[in-house]
Order: structure tokens, then sequence, then C-alpha cells
């Protein structure tokens, strides 16, 4: 397994075993314990490349790559790599809301179909919502809190269509078209760009130099591909349409660098981030996927798990922790932040079997034994499924 040392904002962390990490619990770990634990977990899960980043003090701590970018041409993952975002995405895009509606550009409890000319349905990726007038109760503030009663997306119905499955706002259910017709409403009926946004609000500002919500030449010289369960190449798709629940390329160094800028409060007055991470709707549901969920559960009443804008939620005995995660076939990714202690982390994997170490090193690299990795879906390798 490839560990690959790295220079980031003008240090150089070379010296691995001089570093010490702080952990929640007030212990520290040296890169090179990282590394080793990595790397055991790494090979023994059947994880093609994974990449790390540790945030301490509210600024970028440690940052490292291990396995491939590509196995089969020995092509070592860096932390320059592009790797796919997933639903990272979706907290990117909740920052930029919030500075729309910082800006009283967007009310969080209007109605959205209100900022469009004519009614919702009359739109042709919303037909089917035709003779169900719930449609008219959803909010800004539901979409981003996914209580807007929308399936994960439309073609997990049997019938591919889009419908509303509870009374909006009535409870949590993840939702990917939920961040779609809010995208739909900004440049629709507000008539903003959300790709130029995301560019010149977050990603320029906050020195994502390699993040794009579209596909560029430039990331040819460094990219990563997923791998599925059997470490088997599944490529990179190459997204050319701004999709704001999902279309983010990005590296492990400039999503550490989102996640900085965030815990910091950058280009966000406090107010407007505070109701970003207010809880917004309780979850009881006894996993995430597949939604809606129709099992619940009290497992996780104790750590208060709920969901504010654009990112989930959870109580420790060190404080709030918000969250985001990032999956398709061949990525997984998560990120936790606990913001009482200035402490968070990010982890990027180009393997299907890249959560399945996640409950570990979450533990490992800083002392997080909180979040709900069972609601999560993160099955440790270790484990039956």
């Amino acid at each position: 397994m490839l560990a690959i040392s790295f220079c980031f904002t003008g240090r150089c962390l070379a010296s691995p075993n001089q570093n010490k990490i702080k952990r929640l619990d007030g212990s520290s770990i040296s890169s090179a314990e990282i590394e080793r634990n990595v790397t055991r977990l790494m090979e023994a899960a059947h994880v093609t490349g994974l990449s790390i980043a540790i945030i301490n003090d509210s600024k970028i701590a440690y940052v490292n790559s291990f396995g491939f970018r590509n196995k089969e041409e020995r092509q070592a993952l860096t932390q320059n790599t592009v790797m796919y975002g997933a639903s990272f995405t979706k907290a990117v895009f909740a920052y930029l809301v919030m500075q729309l509606v910082e800006e009283e550009a967007l009310d969080l409890d209007k109605p959205v179909h209100q900022y469009l000319a004519k009614p919702l349905p009359e739109y042709e990726k919303y037909k089917d919502l035709a003779g169900d007038e719930r449609y008219k109760l959803i909010t800004a503030r539901m979409l981003l809190s996914h209580t807007s009663g929308f399936p994960n997306w439309r073609w997990f119905n049997p019938d591919e269509k889009l419908d509303i499955k509870f009374a909006p706002g009535s409870k949590y259910s993840y939702s990917g078209e939920g961040i779609s017709l809010l995208q739909f409403i900004i440049e629709e009926g507000i008539k903003k760009n959300v790709g130029e946004m995301m560019r010149e609000r977050i990603f320029n500002p906050f020195g994502m130099t390699r993040t794009s919500m579209i596909w560029k030449t430039s990331f040819e010289n460094d990219y990563a591909i997923g791998y599925d369960e059997n470490e088997k190449p599944l490529g990179h798709r190459r997204r050319d349409e701004v999709q704001a629940a999902g279309s983010m390329d990005t590296t492990i160094s400039d999503y550490a660098r989102f996640m900085q800028a965030v815990m910091q409060g950058k280009n966000l007055k406090s107010r407007f981030r505070d109701e970003m991470f207010k809880p917004q709707i309780q979850i009881f549901s006894k996993q995430q996927f597949p939604t809606p969920s129709v099992e619940t559960t009290d497992e996780n009443r104790k750590i208060e798990l709920s969901y504010g804008l654009g990112w989930g939620l959870f109580r420790t005995p060190h404080g709030k922790a918000y969250f985001k995660e990032g999956h398709d076939d061949g990525w997984e990714n998560h990120s936790v932040c606990f913001p009482d202690k200035r402490i968070a982390v990010v982890l990027m994997s180009n393997s299907s079997n890249g959560d399945r170490i996640f409950k570990e090193l979450l533990e490992t690299l800083i002392k997080d034994k909180y979040t709900p990795w069972k609601w999560e879906g993160y099955v440790p390798y270790n484990e039956k499924g």
C-alpha cells in the first residue's frame, strides 16, 4: 500500500513521526500511527485508495493519501487527485443557499413555487406533481432538511415518476430530488446560475482550485478511478451538467479547505451559519437508506440525531457535531466536525469498500465513537452486512 508524503499550504509534512494530531478526548496521534493503522485497515478491507484530512483548532493539520488512483497503472492517489465528491456537493450547495438567504434573495420559509412564473407542475420536469396540491407547501427549509416528502430519486419508484410520499415537513427522508428542486427554483425562479455562483462564491474564495461542478480538462493529469467491492475499475464519469445534488469533483485538500472555511464562518454571517446547524427535524429512521424508511428506532435518541440545513447533526459528550457523506458506486466519502472542540475529519475513498473502515478510522483518528455508523450503513469489514 502506498502512503504519499506531501507539502500543503507551504508546510511539508515529510517527517510524520514529529506531527501530533489532537483528538476529541485530549489525546493525540502521530502521523506515523495514522499511516500504520490506515495501511492495515485498507489491506484488510480491500480499499483501493483513501485520502484523509484532519482539522485541529479549525485549521488543516493533516492531509495524506494512500493507495492508488489507478491500480492497473500503479498510479498513486495524492492530495491533488481529483475524486468524485458525490453528495459532498449538497453541503457546499447548502452553504451557497445560506449566502442567498443572508442577502434576502431567498426566503427559507416561503413556498418555493411562489418564485416561479407558472405553477410547478406546468414545468416538464415536475409534471408528475399535477393533482397533488401538497407541492404548494414545500419550502427551501424543507428541501435542505430533507423533509419535502420526495423520494431520493424518482427512478427508484416502479413507475419512475416523481411523487410526494408524506406531508411535507412532517419527517426526515433523504432526497436528491429535493436538492434538485431547490436548484431549479434558484435558476428558474430567481435567475441565478448555480454553477457560476459555486465557483465565484465558494471554490475561488476558499482556494479550491481543483474543484468544479462539471468536468474540466485540467483534471486529466491527476484523477481517480472508482473501484467496486471486488476492486474492479468503474472509471470516472465526466459530468457536463451542473447538479447541486451531486456533480462536484474535488480533491481531499480542496474539500478540507471548504470544511475549514465552514468552521471559521467565512463569507457567511454567524446568524445564518448557526441556522444551518440548528436541528430542523429529529430522525427516527432505522437507517438512512433506502428512502423513505418505514422502520423506525429510538437507538439514536441519546445522541439527538437530527438534520439541519444541508447537514446531519448529533450530540456527544464533546458537544454538538455536524456531518455530510457522499456515496456512489466506487466512491465513499464522509466528513464530520466537532465545532466545540474545533476538530474535524474528511475521508474520501475511490472504493466501494471504503465505508467499511470508516467506523474504525473515525475512532482511531479523532476518537469519534459517536457517529451513528449503523444508521449510516457503515458495516465494518470484519462484520457481516
